[in-house]
């Protein structure tokens, strides 16, 4: 009888063990950029998420990790038919998206339908953490006002008193326009004129004549990858640069300065990750990446590593049970996330809450040279989740 009683217990003691064991692996939808104008930044994403799962093993929360990728091609027409199948047909059990602003709206839209679980590791649509925002819906990057908002300040500092504005028509560009418009207005700054093209569009000429004759102060500019470079190389063909001050959040040469050359060379620009922050965190984590693609990171490499991080989080809280969405988002917003970019805490929209670093291009880096905004939150307007 002793004996039995013994076995029972002992049964009893290995089954959630074998349990824990016996979860099968965790698929992840990587449903990125993988083609086209943000194809580095989307590569970059992928690159940093899977350094951090190496680096804990090939397991986070206790599961091993699988990938399915999807290249959404920066296409927002093409975003709900590629979310849904990534959950519908291959079943993932969480989704990593995107670059483009538009595709990350349509992504968001399917998943607080669904309840899949979203990380953001770029997008920074401001509705994504307004009124769109979920318990299920996370951002590792920003949102798109926040380095416009930080730049603005810093202009405003500076004693700029009249600017204009230059981007893509859509989300990202007209709500990275509006944050630096709200913080160099705050500041005592007056925006001019807001000139658009349409994405990708990357023929600036007629824009560029507009600002030569209206001779502005200083122009704020969001664009990225292959738009970034021709954008900055043609300013400085037309001259611009030797007499108004271009200025932009970090996209505008993060990822691009071997590109972009010496015409980028003293260029300020403000965003939550340089290339000499000097951090130990930050020292390790360029000495792995380096090591493992032989690139050297940058900020889209440290928000796709930082997706891993938030995802390792949540898991690690509901032993690996993504389904627990309330543990899980509760674990992310309370954890003070030790990131290459310096830490970070979440807003109650699960937006990161981060210092904007003021940087200027020396030579082939993004050089932090002081702080533009300290702990910057998204105002996140319309969110109504606690």
């Amino acid at each position: 009888m002793k004996g039995l009683k013994f076995s029972l217990v002992a049964l009893a003691m290995v089954i959630p063990s074998a349990f824990a064991q016996s979860q099968p692996p965790l698929k992840v939808g990587m449903m990125l950029p993988y083609s086209g104008t943000f194809a580095a930044l989307g590569n970059a994403i992928d690159n940093g998420f899977q350094l951090y799962v190496k680096e804990q093993g090939g397991k986070i929360g206790g599961r091993e990790i699988t990938y399915v990728r999807v290249d959404d091609e920066s296409e927002p027409s093409k975003a709900t038919d590629n979310i849904n199948k990534l959950i519908k047909r291959d079943n993932v059990d969480v989704v990593i998206g995107t670059v483009h602003s538009g595709v990350a709206m349509a992504m968001a839209k399917v998943a607080k339908e669904t309840g899949t679980t979203l990380i953001i590791p770029n997008a920074g649509a401001d509705i994504i953490t307004g009124p769109m925002c979920a318990k299920n819906i996370f951002r590792s990057s920003f949102s798109n006002s926040q380095p416009g908002f930080a730049m603005g300040e810093v202009a405003a500092k500076k004693g700029y008193k009249n600017a204009m504005t230059i981007t893509w028509k859509y989300a990202a560009g007209e709500e990275s326009v509006k944050g630096f418009k709200e913080g160099f207005e705050k500041g005592g700054g007056k925006v001019t004129k807001e000139l658009t093209l349409p994405f990708p569009g990357v023929e600036f000429q007629a824009l560029l004549t507009e600002v030569a004759a209206a001779k502005p102060d200083v122009v704020y500019s969001f664009f990225a990858g292959g738009g970034a470079v021709k954008f900055v190389k043609d300013y400085a063909a037309a001259g611009l640069n030797k007499s108004i001050p271009l200025v932009g959040p970090g996209f505008l040469t993060d990822g691009t300065l071997e590109a972009q050359g010496e015409s980028a060379q003293g260029m300020l620009t403000a965003l939550h990750y340089g290339d000499n922050l000097n951090i130990k965190r930050d020292n390790e984590f360029r000495l792995a990446y380096a090591k493992q693609y032989r690139l050297q990171p940058d900020v889209y490499a440290v928000q796709g590593y930082d997706a891993a991080q938030m995802l390792a989080v949540g898991l690690k809280a509901t032993k690996g049970d993504i389904s627990k969405k309330d543990d899980f988002a509760k674990a992310i917003r309370a954890t003070k996330f030790d990131s290459p970019r310096g830490s970070f805490t979440m807003s109650n929209a699960n937006n990161p809450i981060q210092d904007f670093y003021l940087r200027q291009v020396v030579g082939k880096e993004n050089k932090v040279i002081g702080i533009a905004s300290k702990s910057l939150a998204d105002p996140a307007r319309g969110c109504t989740i606690q």
